[in-house]
């Protein structure tokens, strides 16, 4: 076991931190554990933010990792609404922003990723937002709630699940809805048109106007309110609120002040680790957002921004600070709830990846599994109303089956049995 006279300092108060802290508690580490984290808010996780809390169906309380007297009883020193701004890797320490010095012997970077955001005339506009931290579905469940009342209008660029998920709670509020997207089709860069397809159906059928192939270029406004987005091929959109929802870029500034390996943002970006989430410093660690991780799996270097990354990432690199031998290759795992279509999806196939996709069930009903091949070979599968699969799928992925494709489409034929 690790020395009782240790520090391990935590940069990040996400759930990958919490979780992280967690760990080193439960797996006997008595040492100092330092968990800081830039908001005031304790540990919280991010999915009810733009589903159950951002609808007004789940408390705000809710979200949050632990109670808040969990820390203390688990001996954890929180400094929330600090910032790390340097880490001295010679001396391994870290200095806050208040000029505090922390020292550290293991050190876990989860500073997690920031919107990006919008590069046009009009962002400086009060109703122009973002979707991140809860601060912002706080105002954002205010804003909603206003335009349902008044019929206004909200503009939303990027047609990603973020995009969608408050899309769809912009609807169910009452709200006016116009989503921008480059692509020709929702959710392409996960997806692909086949299947991004029928989310452009689903949310066409609850009054969302889609308008692709274009970008907004300016958000036009008075007395510093919006009035309209506009859009590159020339078109004008009313708009009362304007949120930006094309993707997030992972925080590594601090990680590059350091020193730190970092990949290219062509290739994603992010933090390089290797499997067991070191980074080129063998005293530093990343997890979460932030980390793009040697997935041996998946044979390639992978940055994953979703809840189930952050969950099991964080005790992942717990285990391997306290000199656990640890390969993190779990299958990668999100899900999306939008009207009455829950999902989750397993894999990684991005466009240009892939050359099949078979279905499962019925789309028109929007029940079914759809999965993603590459000669024969399931990279990826995503269920749509479709429950207690994600394990046979998860297998069918980790053991690189390559099924018969009729068998694969069949619902009568039963997954495991496709596992060999």
């Amino acid at each position: 076991m690790v020395d009782a006279d240790q520090t391990f300092v935590i940069v990040g108060g996400g759930l990958a931190g919490a979780k992280a802290a967690e760990t080193l508690r439960s797996e006997g580490f008595t040492g100092r554990v330092i968990l800081i984290g830039d908001e005031r808010d304790h540990p919280y996780e991010r999915p009810p933010l733009s589903k159950g809390y951002l609808l007004g169906k789940e408390d705000r309380d809710s979200v949050f990792v632990h109670e808040p007297g969990w820390y203390a009883q688990a001996d954890v020193e929180l400094h929330l609404g600090q910032t790390v701004v340097a880490i001295d890797r010679e001396a391994k320490s870290v200095r806050l922003g208040d000029g505090a010095v922390i020292h550290y012997d293991k050190l876990l970077l989860v500073t997690g990723a920031e919107p990006r955001r919008l590069d046009v005339p009009g962002t400086d506009l009060a109703g122009v937002h973002h979707l991140r931290r809860l601060a912002h579905a706080d105002r954002l469940r205010h804003v909603l709630a206003s335009l349902g009342r008044d019929n206004g209008h909200l503009v939303i660029a990027g047609a990603g699940w973020i995009g969608l998920e408050i899309a769809a709670a912009a609807r169910e509020y009452g709200a006016e809805v116009t989503v921008v997207e480059a692509e020709q089709t929702p959710l392409h860069a996960v997806l692909g048109p086949e299947v991004g397809q029928m989310f452009a159906d689903l949310h066409a059928e609850h009054g969302v106007r889609f308008h692709f192939g274009a970008r907004l270029t300016e958000i036009a406004g008075q007395d510093g309110m919006v009035l309209a987005a506009r859009t590159d091929d020339g078109e004008e959109h009313p708009a009362h609120d304007v949120l930006a929802a094309i993707g997030a870029a992972p925080r590594t500034a601090l990680a590059e002040s350091a020193g730190l390996a970092l990949v290219d943002r062509a290739d994603g970006g992010g933090i390089a680790v290797d499997a067991s989430l070191r980074t080129s410093d063998p005293d530093i660690y990343a997890a979460g957002d932030v980390a793009a991780v040697h997935h041996a799996l998946l044979d390639t270097r992978l940055r994953v921004e979703h809840w189930a990354n952050a969950l099991n990432g964080g005790p992942a690199a717990a285990r391997a600070m306290l000199g656990q031998d640890i390969t993190y290759d779990r299958v990668p795992y999100f899900f999306s709830d939008q009207y009455d279509v829950g999902l989750e999806y397993s894999g990684w196939a991005p466009p240009g990846t892939y050359d099949q996709v078979v279905v499962r069930g019925d789309t028109g009903k929007r029940e079914f599994i759809a999965f993603w091949l590459r000669d024969g070979q399931v990279l990826a599968g995503m269920n749509v109303n479709v429950w207690d699969v994600t394990d046979p799928i998860q297998q069918l992925i980790r053991k690189g089956v390559r099924p018969d494709p009729d068998a694969l489409a069949d619902p009568s034929t039963p997954l495991a049995s496709l596992l060999g």
